[in-house]
């Protein structure tokens, strides 16, 4: 099936970290399309749940236990799903977790969960996908990143700097796979209303929903491009905000991107960074 066919019937299309949040409307809305989707999540039992739900709604929906952070996991969690439904059409690299404060407040244990989910997850899901897309001349990556790939709101440095990360390597991803009939996309929303952004603030842009997200997943797999900003402004906002003297630069992101260190009401994601982020649970949804 052509990639730039924009039928969704029938398309093999794995969605991580999807039990919640962004990555379980993602699944809802590529199976009502018409597409095989294979929910994995770090939460096996949520997922299973999740795809039991999203089949009663008549959708082809399949729950897997998936650790984004363990190679072993993501392979047997793709070939589970080849084994299923045959080759993979797309992957929708979604997980993430996320730390807010002071950047000398932050635990280590919440430094190395961002690198390891945010970037090493996506980096490994890659490795692990591509080369079989590849080798058959088609397929697609979508990878769920953020708004903090191009700005740092001063309260998400490491985070920033994974999605920094994620965007400069499927930067030079994509271009290793040009030609080869492999589509690279990556999506950057402003702050979306999840748990992830619990108590957090949303700046200039309003608060998105779960939706509008997957709403920009499925419409770049019907007509894959790269990048993808949601709202859709804020990409040239960011593109002409770059020219400007550093001054001027410093003074038009502070009005546009929130002061989380200031904003952030922490006593509201204490549950979700102890679960998450510090403690001992892994990768939920972005």
């Amino acid at each position: 099936m052509s990639m730039t066919s924009s039928s969704m019937n029938g398309r093999v299309i794995a969605v991580t970290g999807g039990a919640r949040g962004i990555g379980r409307e993602i699944a809802r809305q590529l199976a009502v399309a018409g597409a095989r989707v294979a929910i994995g999540d770090v939460d096996g039992a949520a997922a299973r749940r999740t795809a039991d739900e999203l089949g009663r709604a008549g959708g082809t929906v399949e729950g897997l236990a998936l650790d984004v952070t363990d190679t072993g996991s993501f392979s047997a969690f793709l070939a589970a799903v080849e084994d299923h439904w045959g080759p993979l059409d797309v992957l929708v690299n979604n997980a993430g977790v996320m730390w807010v404060g002071r950047f000398d407040e932050e635990p280590e244990s919440a430094t190395e969960r961002q690198l390891a989910v945010n970037l090493h997850g996506v980096i490994r899901g890659v490795r692990l996908a591509a080369p079989a897309m590849r080798e058959r001349g088609r397929g697609q990556i979508v990878t769920v990143a953020s708004a903090a790939s191009k700005v740092a709101p001063s309260g998400e440095s490491t985070y920033a700097a994974t999605k920094h990360g994620v965007l400069g390597y499927l930067t030079g991803v994509r271009e290793e796979l040009r030609g080869s009939g492999v589509q690279i996309s990556v999506i950057m929303p402003g702050v979306v209303d999840t748990e992830l952004a619990a108590g957090t603030a949303t700046g200039a842009a309003k608060l998105l929903a779960p939706a509008d997200v997957a709403k920009a997943v499925v419409a770049v797999i019907r007509r894959p491009r790269f990048e993808v900003t949601i709202p859709r402004y804020i990409g040239p906002l960011f593109r002409l905000v770059t020219v400007f003297p550093q001054f001027a630069r410093d003074f038009a992101v502070r009005r546009m991107v929130p002061d989380q260190v200031r904003s952030t009401d922490k006593s509201a994601r204490a549950a979700y960074e102890s679960r998450t982020v510090t403690g001992e649970d892994g990768a939920g949804p972005g």
